[in-house]
């Protein structure tokens, strides 16, 4: 290609002043090889640092922020989505189905593969919220006639400043299943069922 669209910054780098950072993508921006910027996996405090820096030199902002955010792991809610509604970001979600586990495939009997086999990523602090997650899940899918999966991905896509998602199909039909997602619109009973099963702890 001879642009990259998004150019993401992958984590934090504490070693290389962000200055500096931020001009070499200033510099990437006016030589047209790439269009946007953005960064995956900042802190609260990084994507406010990074969008000062950027505001104080008059260099290209952040236009989104690559996060992980799930019905299973709300963190994001405490910081950054709040700062993506305040700064006007576009949020990118990360395995939003917890790799798997929010696709209605697996339960409290039937644990991934990725599990057994010691996979820790994306965590899951409290696999007893998870799997009564994924009870609710099930409940709306079977009622609405579509999969769990679906369910996951319209629940995060109807979120505050969440622009798309970063799904990992494994063959074309989960593919056109997570595609159907984005033409799901969950009642307000259901994202209240939902909002209540997953509620992060104050």
């Amino acid at each position: 290609t001879d642009v990259i669209d998004i150019y993401f910054l992958h984590e934090w780098d504490g070693v290389t002043p962000l200055e500096e950072t931020m001009a070499a993508l200033d510099t990437l921006v006016t030589q047209g090889k790439v269009r946007y910027v953005s960064c995956s996996n900042y802190s609260g405090w990084q994507v406010m640092k990074a969008l000062a820096i950027s505001d104080s030199h008059r260099q290209p902002r952040f236009v989104t922020q690559q996060i992980h955010y799930t019905l299973e792991a709300r963190e994001a809610e405490y910081e950054l989505l709040p700062i993506s509604v305040d700064q006007g970001l576009g949020v990118l979600v990360w395995s939003p189905l917890a790799g798997g586990l929010l696709s209605g495939k697996y339960n409290r009997d039937s644990p991934t593969a990725r599990q057994l086999a010691g996979w820790s990523e994306p965590p899951i602090r409290d696999e007893d919220r998870l799997w009564r997650i994924v009870d609710v899940l099930s409940e709306i899918s079977k009622a609405r006639g579509v999969s769990a999966a679906q369910v996951a991905l319209a629940w995060l896509l109807g979120r505050p400043a969440v622009s798309s998602l970063v799904i990992g199909a494994r063959s074309e039909a989960q593919l056109k299943d997570n595609i159907a997602a984005a033409s799901l619109t969950l009642s307000f009973d259901e994202r209240q069922r939902l909002d209540t099963v997953s509620r992060p702890p104050v």
